[in-house]
């Protein structure tokens, strides 16, 4: 019977174990800081292994910081946290499949590696623009404790420290790097093999944001680069300030990679201004060279290229004309005869036969929609107008948002991830957009709780901290949609579970045999946290075991032991103390695929073999571990 890691994955031990599959002869030991043997690499080996491909000496091109080496440790290092269920603070908890995550997004997308690898559809985040003045999430390998020390910061309610990165710091762009690109290493991982990740930037960092995500995604997964209309209170006073070094006064930009190139993006159309009122005869004829559609058509066989359509398609189209000018022609314009009919096919051949293969031509109806480029300055980066009433400056646009979704063509039961989600704009688009289309789209927003200023109308308003006015905006936005189409909107999800992250649901037991005493012998009869519920214990293993935390679940008591059962048999848990037979012998007749217990649920080695024989018994393919 196993025992539960109860921390995040180890991204390193994993990567050593994919390059010793591959290379056996790479694979050496080390010792870690209890001085016990662990895997590691020989990397002399490994680069004559791979001669050919890497390159010596110390001039490669390559984009670094100070820090970057850090970041990369940083990102791939396990924790000891969790994600803490708060049903009080949930929306529709039981039924939701929507998540609302507070805690810092490093650490939560490391918590989240086994439950999400590989499941995102799509991720957007607006990260900090390392403008100087806002917030920059402090991470233990950008600073020294000595510098900890020094700098002034501020802390957020759990004790973690905040910054402004202010221009006068030494290590001002790379310590925005760091930042940045252990987030990216780990996003990634969650993305879906056809996922898109949306990333807003300005023109300060952009340069290096892009050089990261080359790295992070594959320069050749790099699709575009979108530009968008920043919300300007005085263009006036933008120009006179800055316009005149950079003239950049009035976009931002959104970087867009895709995870392979699996990913293709959904064409979006947009309305377009003075739509023409007629429509226009275009050439019947095609570069393109398929002797297979070259066909006799109105007297004329071109030599070369091919026809646009099937021969079956093109003589039904020379009918359709043919038929307009013999009976409608007199009263109806084409335009007017096709909106009637509904008929948008028609070829003719000019009288004269002039023209590209005989003057063979097939009409084009008015359109007042056009193909969506990479330019949308049509569609501010910042809302003006606030649907919500909530004290929350520039929220980004929920017109943007959607059209983004769209773009990366999410459907039903699609995953969208914002790990910077502010205001929560993200979910907000989500639902708007569920609602239209009948979608069934998911989110995960992610924020760190910062606290809101004393001075802010935020605090002013009873809000301590940007992740209480999230939660309120997706309620408030959810009942507003839900409201405005009743009907149609009777079974949409508009609610979201609230998670909070937080050290290890179990207690340190790992001491040396000097260290024992007999108040920690008397601490150590539950290896489990005093406060935490049996519900915090069901999540945790839910984040070890790789299981989507919005799944329902239920809870029932047998021969009054209380068995929890999540998604009916994925997982059955069971956390009371000394667990009698006939309840294992209950459980392993519902013969779940995993079954948890406490350690301390059995009261020796024997116990514990007599579970194992229970469920070889009566569910031999469930798979059992211990907490």
């Amino acid at each position: 019977m196993d025992k539960m890691r109860m921390e995040s994955v180890d991204m390193t031990a994993q990567n050593i174990e994919k390059i010793g599959a591959l290379f056996p002869n790479c694979i050496t030991e080390t010792k870690d800081v209890d001085g016990k043997p662990k895997k590691a690499i020989n990397f002399e080996i490994l680069k004559q292994m791979l001669s050919d491909d890497v390159i010596e000496g110390d001039e490669a091109y390559e984009f670094t910081w100070v820090g970057k080496k850090a970041s990369i440790i940083e990102a791939n290092k396990p924790i000891r946290k969790t994600l803490r269920p708060c049903p009080e603070e949930s929306v529709d908890w039981d039924n939701t499949e929507n998540l609302y995550i507070e805690g810092d997004n490093l650490e939560v997308l490391k918590v989240l590696q086994e439950s999400y690898l590989g499941k995102v559809k799509m991720i957007y985040i607006d990260p900090p623009y390392n403008t100087g003045n806002d917030f920059i999430y402090a991470d233990n390998f950008v600073h020294s404790q000595e510098e900890e020390n020094q700098q002034m910061g501020i802390y957020d309610e759990n004790g973690d420290r905040l910054f402004k990165n202010t221009d006068t710091n030494g290590r001002f762009h790379s310590d925005w790097c760091s930042m940045m690109y252990s987030r990216l290493m780990l996003a990634r991982n969650l993305l879906s093999d056809d996922g898109v990740i949306f990333i807003s930037i300005d023109g300060g960092e952009l340069t290096s944001l892009k050089e990261m995500c080359d790295e992070v995604f594959g320069a050749s997964n790099y699709r575009n680069t979108i530009l968008t209309r920043r919300r300007i209170k005085s263009l006036n006073s933008q120009f006179a300030n800055n316009g005149l070094y950079s003239l950049n006064v009035g976009c931002e930009y959104i970087l867009v990679y895709a995870k392979s190139p699996n990913f293709l993006m959904k064409a979006l159309r947009m309305k377009k201004e003075n739509v023409p009122s007629k429509g226009r005869w275009d050439v019947f004829w095609s570069n393109a060279d398929r002797p297979t559609m070259r066909y006799d058509i109105l007297g004329f066989t071109p030599e070369s290229g091919q026809w646009r359509n099937s021969e079956e398609r093109a003589r039904i189209a020379v009918l359709n004309y043919q038929k307009y000018q013999q009976e409608y022609e007199s009263r109806l314009s084409l335009e007017e005869y096709s909106k009637q009919t509904g008929i948008t096919e028609f070829i003719r051949r000019i009288p004269t036969g002039t023209g590209k293969n005989g003057g063979v031509q097939h009409w084009v109806a008015p359109s007042d929609k056009i193909l969506r480029t990479s330019n949308w300055i049509d569609i501010e980066v910042s809302q003006i107008g606030k649907e919500i009433d909530l004290p929350f400056e520039n929220p980004k646009s929920k017109k943007l948002m959607m059209e983004l979704i769209k773009l990366s063509d999410c459907s039903n039961d699609d995953v969208i991830l914002d790990f910077f989600s502010g205001s929560a704009t993200t979910a907000h688009a989500v639902m708007q957009l569920n609602a239209e289309d009948s979608g069934n789209r998911k989110f995960i927003m992610v924020q760190l709780p910062e606290k809101c200023d004393e001075k802010s109308e935020a605090y002013k308003d009873g809000y301590k901290n940007i992740c209480e006015i999230g939660k309120e905006r997706i309620r408030l936005a959810g009942d507003k949609i839900k409201s405005e189409s009743s009907i149609t909107t009777q079974n949409l999800d508009i609610g979201f579970r609230v998670l909070k992250l937080d050290d290890s649901n179990m207690n340190d037991v790992y001491y040396n045999p000097e260290e024992y005493s007999q108040n920690l012998l008397s601490m150590m009869e539950s290896n489990v946290k005093s406060d935490r519920t049996d519900l915090d214990l069901l999540f945790g293993c839910l984040l070890e075991w790789g299981l989507p935390l919005s799944l329902p679940y239920s809870s029932e008591l047998i021969d009054g032991y209380t068995v929890h059962n999540y998604n009916d048999g994925d997982l059955i848990a069971c956390f009371d103390e000394n667990v009698p037979d006939s309840v294992i012998k209950e459980i392993a007749k519902k013969q779940p695929l995993r079954a948890v217990f406490r350690d301390s649920s059995f009261a020796d080695s024997p116990s514990k073999i007599n579970v194992g024989e229970i469920f070889k018994l009566l569910a031999p393919d469930t798979r059992i571990k211990v907490i």
